[in-house]
């Protein structure tokens, strides 16, 4: 059976992640691997949007996110640093959330969100590369009731009943990021959670185009369908509508790195922007 440290090509990853610091297992190691990552590597679904399978093996993951230069969303994302933790030597979970992002709390979102919990030093730590504009820039420490200082946006972690919310504060609010109950998510059940969202209709990866990454200076970079957005350190958002195809291709290179082969057909990316 191939070990955790065989299936990863630890140098190939960080430099694809542009991370030359420690190895060692700490908080710091971790929050400059996320932040990294987060940076380099980002959030999209444009395999979906071509009817491409997405695959999870480890094989599978490092091809497309560290040599392909693509990126994926969070079964990838999330999958990918699972294996780089583990292969570091750090105690690490799959943990399965519902994502809450923009939803009432009475709505009951599909359990399709894959993120890591991370024990270390005698706390645990919820480290997440995979959901959107709105992924951690470092790990949040699993405690209740607390606001903690990221990168980027505040984050917190209260509880209600049974049920965990990670949230974030933006828009001058904290928001709903997604819940969770501390259940882990093996492999098959990230198969088939995969599989619901990458080819069922109703997905919402099905129906539009979507695409992020962090920048400098708590800044982010988001792509909805047409809309281009810059949201600036105060976090105020600076949108662009993008009006072709080509301006599409173009951002997708310029603001994501992300170039298919030559000969790709890229109509359906441009069809789903349009009529999402």
């Amino acid at each position: 059976m191939m070990s955790h440290s065989a299936a990863i090509d630890l140098d190939a990853y960080f430099q694809r992640i542009r991370y030359h610091g420690s190895r060692v297992v700490s908080l710091e190691t971790l929050n400059q691997i996320v932040a990294g990552h987060i940076r380099h590597i980002p959030f999209e679904n444009l395999n979906v949007l071509l009817s491409r399978e997405i695959r999870l093996d480890p094989v599978a993951l490092q091809q497309k996110l560290i040599h392909e230069q693509r990126g994926g969303y969070c079964f990838e994302q999330n999958g990918l640093l699972l294996l780089v933790l583990q292969s570091l030597g750090f105690e690490v979970t799959p943990q399965s959330a519902r994502v809450r992002i923009g939803s009432p709390r009475e709505f009951t979102p599909a359990r399709t969100h894959l993120f890591l919990r991370v024990h270390l030093d005698g706390a645990d730590w919820l480290a997440d590369v995979g959901v959107g504009g709105l992924s951690p820039t470092c790990a949040v420490r699993i405690t209740l009731d607390r606001e903690q200082a990221t990168p980027h946006e505040p984050r917190r972690i209260i509880r209600e009943g049974s049920i965990y919310y990670h949230q974030a504060h933006f828009d001058g609010q904290w928001n709903d990021v997604y819940e969770f109950t501390l259940e882990e998510m093996p492999l098959i059940d990230r198969i088939v959670a995969n599989w619901y969202t990458s080819t069922h209709p109703d997905s919402h990866f099905k129906n539009r185009l979507v695409a992020a990454r962090s920048g400098p200076d708590r800044t982010r970079v988001t792509l909805l369908n047409t809309e281009f957005s810059v949201r600036d350190a105060e976090g105020k958002a600076n949108k662009h509508t993008i009006t072709s195809q080509a301006e599409l291709l173009s951002i997708l290179t310029e603001q994501f790195g992300l170039v298919l082969p030559p000969g790709v057909n890229t109509a359906p990316l441009w069809q789903a922007a349009q009529f999402s």
